[in-house]
């Protein structure tokens, strides 16, 4: 049974899609269904489009009307109130597109809201130059030599330790107003990564050595 779910969000559109047959849920937010469209993307494939429809424009949709789900709620976003659909349906394995690019604020927004998830589901958020996601305490990244990896405190993670990094860490702390861990490499196919207190966001880049 397949047990992940496929989110496209309204950020960069993806030059290139995913295969559909991996995921048992595919969605988009409202703005997310227009760039879906301009791709052609099989929008029958669909198993809903969520959002206050600010974003949503185009009377010749109505095919699809069975599958919006108007959520109004102006004190969550498009993002945070999709999450909450896919979690009701049972899934906590998604793969995001479509959270970088354009504003950049937006991009904040959507890290912070991941975050505020990470303990209800497994995001793993996907753009042309990276994948990027929270880990736990303890976690190992497999098959990522010779990838840029990027270790991004949120906003700290102290007592730091890695392996297989060419800049190790050894009980170093990382903290986003002094000092971060961005643009490092691996030199082995499996980097380990603990920290004793706090949140990691990692960057895994596209190979380059």
């Amino acid at each position: 049974m397949k047990d992940k779910a496929l989110l496209f969000i309204n950020g960069e559109p993806p030059k290139s899609f995913p295969v559909l047959s991996g995921f048992g849920l595919i969605a988009c937010t409202d703005g997310a269904f227009h760039y879906l469209k301009q791709l052609n993307f099989p929008l029958e494939k669909l198993d809903f489009i969520s959002g206050d429809f600010d974003s949503h424009f185009g009377s010749d949709d109505s095919v699809y009307d069975d599958r919006f789900i108007f959520t109004p709620d102006q004190n969550k976003t498009d993002f945070h109130k999709a999450l909450e659909i896919i979690l009701q349906k049972g899934y906590k394995n998604i793969d995001v597109w479509g959270a970088s690019g354009g504003e950049q604020d937006h991009f904040l927004g959507n890290l912070t809201v991941a975050f505020s998830f990470k303990e209800k589901l497994n995001i793993k958020f996907y753009d042309e130059f990276s994948e990027y996601f929270f880990i736990p305490k303890n976690f190992v990244l497999k098959n990522v030599k010779g990838c840029m990896i990027s270790l991004y405190p949120f906003p700290i993670a102290e007592n730091v330790f890695t392996k297989g990094l060419n800049w190790s860490l050894n009980g170093e702390s990382l903290n986003i107003t002094s000092r971060i861990g961005t643009r490092n490499f691996a030199v082995q196919e499996d980097v380990s990564v603990e920290y004793e207190k706090g949140d990691l966001l990692v960057f895994v880049g596209s190979r380059y050595l």
